[in-house]
């Protein structure tokens, strides 16, 4: 499958602002969101003209980066919102939010998406007692999310034991001592961490 491979901090300059691409180093001071806000390459400080195409794309890769997917994974979530009910922008957003990796993020197992990503993928993640190596795989209400038994000794979930988490959202808990955590209930759109004007992504996608 298709990745960047390039450096995510020149994602969070293209947009911007903060995607928290790279965990605790995004609120350190060596951010280089923060020593150098305008967008990488040569013409990245020049003014640009904005139109409405540009400002709506801007949203869609703001997202996509965000949360670590591909277009045609971004798309598939975006049509398949579509035919629920309700308003397609916040389905779409509620919907990558269950994703499995963006859980155990939210948790603060990892420490950022890809991380967490990683986790899912390595097998050290049980949903229910069984082992869930898929990422995109959607938690639902009820679900509880744990370290694997058999990974818990290992060096980096020792130290997330006993570790205080700020930020814990309210659809979801998470017990540091036990590493186990539960979908208390399923995300709204005010429980989105990200600025994101998701109107505009389906503005796009709808011509």
């Amino acid at each position: 499958m298709a990745r960047y491979t390039g450096s995510v901090c020149k994602m969070c300059r293209r947009e911007g602002c903060k995607l928290f691409l790279k965990g605790e180093k995004c609120l350190s001071k060596g951010c280089p969101q923060e020593r150098r806000p305008t967008a990488p390459g040569q013409h990245g400080s020049a003014r640009k003209k904005a139109t409405a195409y540009s400002a709506q794309l801007r949203e869609k890769q703001k997202a996509k980066r965000a949360y670590g997917l591909l277009e045609k994974q971004f798309r598939m979530y975006y049509d398949r919102a579509e035919k629920m009910r309700g308003v397609t922008g916040e389905n779409m957003l509620i919907l990558i939010e269950r994703r499995l990796d963006n859980v155990v993020y939210r948790m603060c197992i990892g420490s950022s998406r890809a991380q967490s990503r990683q986790l899912v993928n390595h097998g050290h993640i049980t949903v229910n007692g069984q082992t869930v190596n898929i990422p995109s795989y959607l938690v639902k209400e009820g679900d509880v999310i744990a370290v694997k038994d058999t990974k818990k000794e290992k060096a980096f979930f020792v130290e997330l034991k006993g570790a205080k988490i700020a930020n814990l959202p309210k659809w979801l808990s998470f017990d540091t001592e036990t590493l186990t955590g539960k979908v208390e209930s399923l995300p709204t759109r005010e429980d989105v961490d990200l600025t994101i004007a998701e109107h505009m992504i389906v503005e796009l996608y709808s011509k």
